[in-house]
């Protein structure tokens, strides 16, 4: 195990506070009204929250869905214990019929957009067979927006999504394109899901990595098998509190996890689509993710 903390320059001049509010207010701890005012009261206008703080997904395409080495589609899984049906982006290296690694691609509390896609293409264009379900499937799918996004998400109940996760997990495993090694990968909700796929499901998962997520309930954390490569912001401050029990439970099981935090970086730093993003770390998370992924699911 190791823990490493890295010396990048945030690449946002938005006062931290800021950063700190809309962390709040995207995971329902403060409402709109409030995050505005706040922002108000330190000279932010709306527009310098348009601009910066909320995402601009025209940005966030780094593989294109007609890039010549992918193909890219959806799938439906069944899930009628969950929320009754499931469906997801499924993107498939060029090459055939030939089995490959398989990873699921967990969104955040918004549903499948255009940012978490763009990371399912990226894995094919690494060599992996890459599916990003959509938790709004039952409702419409991605309604276009983050704020509407939320708000679906927030009204399913949440024993039934985790257990849609869990099917869209089984489903990929089993795929007829699988080699049989699943890898998950997921950013703060999704961060959260694939903590809890390893701990509740250590037969189907063979290697995680949660990017600032939330561990699963104490209860199922001695179950986790597979190795864990987690990574963190260093202003994260509602997720990095969970940390130190959580890695106190990791070490007491003996579990195989590697941890990094980003010194510098808040909340979502690998989303490229908002102020938060900073390059060279977002790159470098993400090559450790790939190499990660590459070793455990060869």
């Amino acid at each position: 195990m190791s823990i490493q903390r890295l010396n990048t320059e945030s690449a946002s001049t938005i006062p931290q506070e800021a950063f700190d509010w809309y962390d709040e207010y995207a995971h329902g701890d403060i409402d709109r009204r409030t995050f505005l005012s706040r922002l108000a009261a330190i000279g932010l206008t709306s527009a310098a929250v348009a601009g910066g703080l909320i995402p601009n997904y025209a940005l966030a395409e780094q593989v294109s869905f007609n890039d010549p080495e992918i193909t890219a589609s959806y799938a439906e899984f069944p899930s009628p214990d969950g929320l009754g049906s499931g469906r997801g982006y499924l993107v498939v290296p060029k090459g055939g019929a030939e089995k490959k690694p398989v990873v699921l691609v967990v969104h955040e509390n918004r549903g499948l957009n255009p940012y978490i896609k763009d990371v399912a293409r990226r894995l094919a264009k690494a060599g992996f067979v890459a599916f990003a379900p959509d938790i709004l499937h039952t409702l419409g799918g991605y309604p276009g927006n983050d704020d509407e996004g939320r708000a679906m998400q927030a009204s399913l109940d949440k024993v039934k999504v985790e257990t849609d996760f869990i099917n869209a997990a089984k489903f990929l495993k089993n795929h007829e394109l699988s080699s049989g090694k699943l890898g998950v990968v997921g950013f703060c909700f999704g961060g959260y899901v694939s903590n809890m796929l390893a701990a509740r499901t250590p037969e189907l998962i063979d290697a995680a990595v949660p990017y600032y997520g939330t561990p699963a309930k104490a209860e199922f954390i001695p179950n986790i098998k597979a190795p864990l490569l987690l990574q963190f912001g260093e202003l994260d401050k509602r997720v990095n509190a969970t940390w130190p029990n959580y890695e106190a439970t990791l070490k007491a099981i003996k579990a195989d996890y590697t941890a990094y935090i980003y010194k510098g970086a808040n909340h979502g730093f690998h989303n490229d689509s908002t102020a938060r993003y900073v390059e060279d770390q977002a790159e470098l998370s993400w090559s450790r993710t790939v190499e990660f992924f590459n070793k455990h699911l060869a």
